[in-house]
């Protein structure tokens, strides 16, 4: 995985970069690489991530399988390094929704050592069964933010949508969402002091002779984040999720592809010295964010292959605690692209 979680590629100077199975030339992303790698390459039928800025999500939209993020609470938290507590959760990466729910199913819930402030609601694991019930959904899509991704992401994606209208009936619902890019910088705030408050004293003393100079680097921006600017995101943060209950008000889903690009290239130096690319790690990030920063659940499901035959995700985001809405969308979806699937260039078959 990426060292400590700090970075979208995957790539690690000490232990050398997760190849994309897909094409070994390629990032798995990050920073659950390994996870998202492991699955699409066969390894597995699922594995566990640490998502607090897209960490499941995007490793496995990068890599063609499933990526499910709970709601905020949904699964426990014992065990976990506790980089980012308010915005990082335990999510499932699987090669197929049916495997992503039975492992949700058998991983949701608080163990009773755990310390929790609130008791969440019941949990609904759905029937997953192609039926019309799914045409009486409504999806939210901000048109102006869906298309800000590279041209093969958006037309995978927005044929996808087609194909979803078009076989079950959903009604796609044109919305609006102010600030994006305010809660991006939010987010990346909240998340930078908070690595910075869990492990930035012990890092200080000796990671900074033994880290990559990705990790050195994220880690001089993180310390320079005042209190102020701390707060001032969380104020941020109660006004985005205003903004998004409103939406749900009139949806049921909002829908965005899951990364704005595909996965790109390793750099020969970036084996070496670590990488944190932020013009590629933004377009990575950009549909993320608000299932971390709010705690919103959200799944990625494979629609397609961009012209070099990289995989491509759709996300749905849902309001909190609609696991069992998104997991039934994204089963029907993913029928309708069975077969289309092609298998990575690196596949290991083992149940032949």
């Amino acid at each position: 995985m990426h060292e400590l979680g700090m970075g979208t590629s995957g790539i690690n100077p000490h232990y050398g970069p997760t190849r994309n199975p897909y094409n070994i030339e390629k990032i798995s992303g990050g920073s659950s690489s390994g996870s998202a790698a492991a699955v699409s390459a066969g390894l597995c039928p699922a594995a566990l991530g640490v998502d607090g800025g897209g960490s499941v999500r995007m490793p496995a939209a990068l890599c063609g399988v499933v990526g499910l993020k709970p709601t905020f609470g949904r699964i426990s938290h014992y065990g976990i390094l506790p980089l980012n507590w308010t915005v990082g959760m335990v999510g499932v990466l699987a090669a197929t929704v049916e495997d992503a729910l039975i492992v949700y199913a058998a991983i949701y819930g608080h163990l009773p050592s755990d310390q929790f402030v609130s008791l969440p609601p019941q949990v609904k694991l759905p029937s997953l069964q192609i039926n019309r019930s799914v045409g009486d959904l409504k999806l939210a899509k901000y048109t102006k933010w869906f298309d800000d991704c590279d041209e093969g992401i958006s037309k995978a994606c927005h044929h996808a949508l087609d194909l979803l209208a078009g076989e079950y009936g959903c009604k796609i619902l044109e919305v609006t969402l102010p600030e994006i890019e305010e809660m991006r910088l939010a987010h990346y705030v909240t998340i930078g002091c908070e690595c910075n408050s869990s492990v930035g004293p012990a890092f200080k003393k000796s990671g900074m002779e033994v880290s990559g100079w990705d990790a050195r680097f994220a880690f001089c921006v993180y310390r320079s984040f005042s209190s102020k600017e701390f707060l001032n995101a969380q104020r941020l943060r109660y006004r985005q999720m205003h903004y998004h209950m409103e939406i749900f008000k009139k949806a049921d889903v909002i829908v965005t592809p899951t990364t704005g690009v595909t996965a790109y290239s390793i750099q020969e130096d970036a084996l070496k010295y670590g990488e944190l690319d932020y013009i590629n790690g933004a377009a990575l990030v950009r549909y993320q964010v608000a299932g971390n920063f709010l705690g919103l659940p959200a799944i990625t499901v494979p629609v397609g292959y961009d012209k070099s035959g990289m995989p491509i995700g759709l996300q749905f985001i849902g309001r909190p605690w609609s696991e069992a809405t998104l997991l039934r969308l994204a089963f029907a979806i993913e029928a309708l692209f069975l077969r289309r699937y092609k298998r990575p260039e690196i596949f290991y078959d083992l149940l032949s």
